[in-house]
């Protein structure tokens, strides 16, 4: 069947609207469900932009596959969660991983969170000689210095750049956690609560 045909025209229309009721009457092949609109985009990429959980279900239901890429490069899951609609990323994500990818470090990015130092300098083995200025005398305690992901401390915001602070251990990794509350977030986290539910648009 080609692109543009009744079927894939109302699995589209489907797809845009949020009418799951009608994807499950179609049953629509897999090559219906691979069809690209005038847009590039697949009926599951239609979804996640709308952020449909039904439609979303029961597009992956018939077959969808949640880890084909359009034009842009983004999954479904990335487009559901550019467009801020955690609920269906998080499905989508779900069965990505279920068919072996999506994984997180796919989509993930480095991160870091600034802190004052007077915040870092309460880790009892906080070395004294750590953040010092070009002539060794310490910096004040308002200044920013930056946690990364790997529990390493900079002085600039970019990862292995300017290292104030890089002795990993338990014990500092329990005092980031606990006392400063220091925690990678996951994509999902990052998508406002607002936007969270059924169909947008």
């Amino acid at each position: 069947m080609t692109a543009g045909s009744r079927r894939d025209i109302a699995l589209w229309t489907a797809s845009r609207t949020g009418d799951s009721a009608k994807i499950h009457d179609l049953a629509p092949t897999a090559e219906e469900l691979a069809a690209k609109d005038e847009t590039g985009w697949r009926a599951l990429d239609r979804a996640a932009g709308h952020g449909d959980v039904a439609t979303v279900t029961a597009l992956l239901e018939a077959g969808a596959d949640p880890l084909a890429t359009g034009e842009d490069e983004r999954s479904p899951y990335g487009i559901a969660l550019a467009a801020g609609h955690r609920d269906a990323a998080r499905i989508l994500r779900e069965h990505a991983q279920r068919a072996g990818g999506e994984s997180r470090a796919a989509s993930w990015m480095p991160y870091c969170r600034a802190y004052p130092l007077n915040a870092l300098r309460a880790y009892r083995d906080w070395p004294a000689e750590a953040a010092t200025d070009p002539d060794g005398e310490p910096l004040p305690d308002s200044t920013l210095v930056y946690l990364h992901h790997d529990f390493t401390v900079t002085s600039a915001i970019w990862p292995g750049e300017d290292v104030v602070f890089d002795a990993r251990t338990a014990e500092w990794e329990r005092f980031c956690r606990q006392e400063l509350g220091f925690a990678v977030p996951d994509d999902l986290d990052l998508v406002p609560e607002a936007t969270t539910g059924g169909r947008h648009g």
